[in-house]
């Protein structure tokens, strides 16, 4: 099963999203986490929208970058350019 790791600066909305969606989507075929440089709460609108598309968001939360540390990703995909300069800290991935 390939791993996708999405990384944003709060992950409050974005990476969050992106997190719900590929999980509904595709969750037989990757493993997903989201993580934030510097998290925040979820952002309301952000679970609003989720959930009028019918998509879950049952233990969603925001989560700090540390807590993947060391990990190892096939895909890390950073969600806005701050948080790409500040995510070289996380696990190795295959593509970035």
């Amino acid at each position: 099963m390939r791993r996708v790791f999405f990384v944003c600066t709060a992950n409050s909305a974005r990476s969050l999203m992106a997190e719900a969606l590929l999980r509904d989507m595709a969750g037989d075929q990757f493993e997903v986490a989201s993580a934030g440089t510097r998290p925040g709460e979820p952002h309301p609108l952000a679970l609003q929208a989720l959930t009028e598309a019918g998509i879950s968001t049952e233990g969603l939360r925001s989560k700090p970058l540390a807590d993947f540390q060391g990990q190892y990703w096939d895909y890390v995909i950073t969600l806005c350019e701050k948080a790409a300069h500040e995510c070289s800290a996380v696990g190795r991935g295959a593509q970035q």
